[in-house]
């Protein structure tokens, strides 16, 4: 008996000692942690990242994000309802924990355990609030320590009413709002405490992730993000089901108002630097202090572009193109659409549609990968491949005829035959190194576009074989400067992702091919006076979507046209490569002429 009272006080002993140990050591980390962090009291003096300045290219004033256009709120101002839908939200024992709640994190782990997906996360809102603040999005360890740390001393100092506060204030909700007030303005053209009980719900379905979640781009997630908080509104007992039940049948009925970012004199491209610029953490941290952007724009070259896509959309089709600079990705020119005030949706970057017969370049590049030359015979004929028997457009098949000629004659039965004879995945893989980002699913209707594809993202392969068979991800910058002048971002130090993606022989066989479709073949519309094109033509099936994507050497741009709801416009590719034409018209009095490289077949 002596001996295991003997062990247990040993036992007990140790454990103290490990813990006495432990927290002895914790103090010490955590005070000289503590030493280096910022001081609570600064959160009453942070700036949102609004003072951004954009300039052009060519030297001219883009935009100027300014001072704050609609103030932030005081703790009594927050209207109860709108604090409890954040809290059912992002943070439903907010009142409950100092900063740290450590039942939140056991119950996040088990759920997305249990999915085998992230369905939920831990974050409470004193700790999103530090990490907006203070901190970036980094996922080191010494920055969730420093979150931790920070959080327990905003508890410390601040009552919950004034981190709630703050938190609405300071968080991201899409469209350019930061803070409730930014965004009950933008969507519905409200203050705050003007907000019924559904458009409460839509503005606190935001937080997690306002592109994912915006009524402006997908009005069906919206809603069902919206059914969400109220479900978790009511959960908390803060409506009743009825209430609940009313909000969840009330239409989004978004009423825009003019946003922060407006006046722009390239709104879609602005919008799309503004959402880079969010992704590039190490520029993020910046953002409140000031920045001055040198983006790539070229504002005469968007004037056009713009000019070029409203003169050739009627009866609601839609249009977009994107112009970027072959050996380096600078994006010169971008069009989401052909009226931003209507639509603020970028169809450049943020639709998928199919490329038709664009998507050949990708089969036609692993032929000449795998060894096949311009020059090889290839037959054109009737054939099935299983149940999928293709057809040429004119229903016309000229036998045995030279790969360049099935190309420049966008023949459909060659396309399909290489798919078939090259095999799916090392098309795939061509595609994958020249940037298309869909997941290609495994049947022959592939080849010739039927899987989505972004206006943006086809440009930039087509720009990769202007570039020499290079790789370059589109970029809107060239030059940061923080509010103190110095440089902390520059595309020629290197930022810039490139690889690459094929040889320069396959490339320059390659530009061989595209300029023989615009010389003899589908894109004869695009020739240029005394001036080389290399570029594709595409229709996708019912000619839902019409496609010209064209080079000369200094600069690539694809042109696309369709409806949003993806009705047939009983129209041809022609409408693509005469708007191509039409633009590059102009563009090219600023560009001398120069040549594409001989084939290494010449």
């Amino acid at each position: 008996m002596i001996k295991a009272y003997r062990n247990y006080f040993c036992t007990g002993t140790s454990a103290l000692m490990v813990g006495a140990s432990f927290a002895i050591f914790q103090r010490i980390i955590v005070r000289k942690i503590d030493g280096i962090l910022p001081k609570v009291h600064m959160i009453g003096y942070f700036n949102r990242p609004q003072t951004l300045v954009i300039l052009s290219a060519d030297d001219e004033i883009v935009q100027k994000i300014g001072p704050i256009i609609h103030g932030k709120l005081e703790p009594y101002q927050v209207p109860a309802l709108l604090a409890k839908a954040f809290i059912a939200a992002e943070d439903r024992r907010f009142y409950y924990h100092n900063g740290l709640d450590f039942r939140g994190i056991a119950r996040a782990m088990i759920t997305n355990m249990v999915s085998h997906s992230t369905q939920q996360g831990a974050s409470t809102i004193t700790q999103q609030l530090a990490r907006m603040v203070f901190l970036d999005q980094d996922r080191k360890i010494s920055r969730k320590i420093k979150e931790a740390i920070l959080s327990l001393r905003i508890e410390n100092e601040l009552t919950k009413d004034q981190i709630l506060t703050h938190y609405l204030n300071t968080i991201y909700l899409g469209s350019g709002a930061y803070g409730v007030s930014d965004a009950s303005w933008i969507y519905f053209s409200k203050t705050p405490n003007q907000l019924n009980l559904a458009e409460i719900a839509t503005i606190a379905g935001l937080a997690p992730a306002p592109s994912t979640y915006s009524p402006l781009i997908n009005g069906k997630l919206a809603q069902e993000r919206r059914s969400t908080v109220l479900g978790k509104m009511r959960e908390a007992g803060f409506i009743t089901l009825s209430e609940e039940s009313e909000a969840n049948t009330t239409p989004l009925a978004i009423k825009l108002a003019q946003p922060k970012f407006f006046p722009s004199k390239a709104p879609h491209f602005t919008c799309w630097l503004v959402n880079e610029l969010s992704h590039t953490y190490k520029l993020s941290r910046h953002r409140s202090n000031g920045l001055t952007i040198w983006s790539s724009i070229h504002l005469g070259w968007q004037k056009e572009a713009e000019k070029t896509i409203l003169n050739s959309t009627q009866d609601g089709i839609e249009g977009a193109l994107v112009s970027i600079e072959p050996g380096t990705g600078l994006v010169r020119a971008m069009v989401g659409g052909r009226n931003f005030n209507q639509s603020q949706f970028n169809r450049t970057y943020q639709a998928l549609r199919s490329p038709g017969s664009t998507f050949k370049i990708f089969t036609y590049i692993t032929a000449l990968i795998e060894g096949l030359q311009p020059k090889d015979l290839i037959l054109d004929t009737r054939r099935c491949f299983g149940d999928y028997c293709p057809k040429n457009f004119t229903d016309h098949y000229q036998g045995y005829i030279p790969l360049s000629t099935a190309f420049e004659n966008s023949l459909n039965t060659v396309a399909i035959a290489l798919f078939h004879q090259i095999g799916f995945e090392k098309v795939s893989a061509t595609a994958k190194k020249l940037g298309f980002k869909t997941t290609l699913p495994k049947v022959y209707p592939v080849a010739l576009g039927a899987s989505g594809e972004t206006i943006l993202g086809m440009t930039s392969a087509y720009t990769a074989i202007a570039s020499r068979g290079i790789y370059i991800t589109p970029t809107p910058f060239e030059e940061i400067h923080d509010a103190q002048g110095r440089i902390i971002w520059c595309y020629y130090s290197g930022h810039v992702r490139r690889k690459r993606a094929i040889k320069n022989s396959v490339a320059n066989d390659m530009l061989i091919m595209l300029q023989s479709v615009v010389k003899n073949g589908t894109g004869r519309l695009a020739n240029l006076p005394d001036r080389p094109v290399a570029g594709k033509t595409g229709t996708s099936e019912g000619a839902r979507d019409l496609w010209f994507i064209g080079s000369v050497p200094q600069l690539t741009t694809g042109v696309w046209f369709g409806y949003d709801n993806n009705m047939e416009t009983n129209r041809t590719s022609s409408l693509a490569t005469q708007a191509w034409h039409a633009y590059m018209q102009k563009i090219i009095q600023e560009l001398p002429t120069e040549y594409f490289p001989l084939s290494s077949q010449a």
